[in-house]
């Protein structure tokens, strides 16, 4: 049977985390939207983010995990290309992003995401509530899931939500790795 995600507990070092955030702190903060409307939610989705696509150094990171999840679980036509997002959830406002999935079906490309990845930017003493949470399987273990460092790796197509935070801030860095269209 194959896994519905792959996770690695405090698998990135220090040390690059602290390159997320050097990289992090050069960038402008703007609200979240919902990308399948193109525009802010706030019944949906409550966050700032970042844009860090363009830092090869990062996307390498997030690579490495994609592919090894990619081996181990899913077997999935990817390529190296994607966006990635530094997450903001704060409990000033709620902060949190209800059920969604990460493929925007009825875009008109060539490609589509197929696998979306999260590493937690914030260690679970920073805050309470944001917990990350699958729909359709089972969702990892919320202790392990928000320790520092935690990589979690799954199909772009499973609906998934941070649910509210209510003391704090959630941080974590979000990618979406692409490949030819879903058939």
């Amino acid at each position: 049977m194959r896994q519905s995600w792959q996770m690695w507990s405090g698998g990135v070092s220090k040390s690059t985390l602290g390159l997320i955030n050097k990289e992090a702190s050069l960038a402008p903060f703007q609200e979240a939207t919902i990308f399948s409307e193109a525009k802010k939610n706030s019944k949906i989705r409550r966050s700032n983010i970042k844009w860090l696509t363009h830092n090869n150094v990062i996307r390498d990171v997030l690579w490495s995990y994609i592919q090894e999840a990619n081996r181990n679980a899913f077997g999935f036509d990817i390529t190296n290309v994607g966006d990635i997002q530094y997450t903001e959830y704060d409990e000033s406002d709620k902060g949190h992003y209800d059920w969604h999935h990460d493929i925007h079906w009825s875009q008109d490309k060539a490609y589509d995401r197929k696998l979306s990845i999260t590493i937690q930017l914030s260690d679970s003493s920073d805050y309470k509530g944001g917990s990350f949470e699958f729909c359709e399987v089972p969702s990892p273990d919320a202790d392990t899931s928000k320790k520092l460092g935690t990589v979690l790796v799954f199909p772009s197509y499973l609906q998934h939500r941070v649910t509210p935070v209510t003391k704090g801030k959630r941080i974590s860095l979000v990618g979406w790795f692409e490949g030819p269209r879903w058939k």
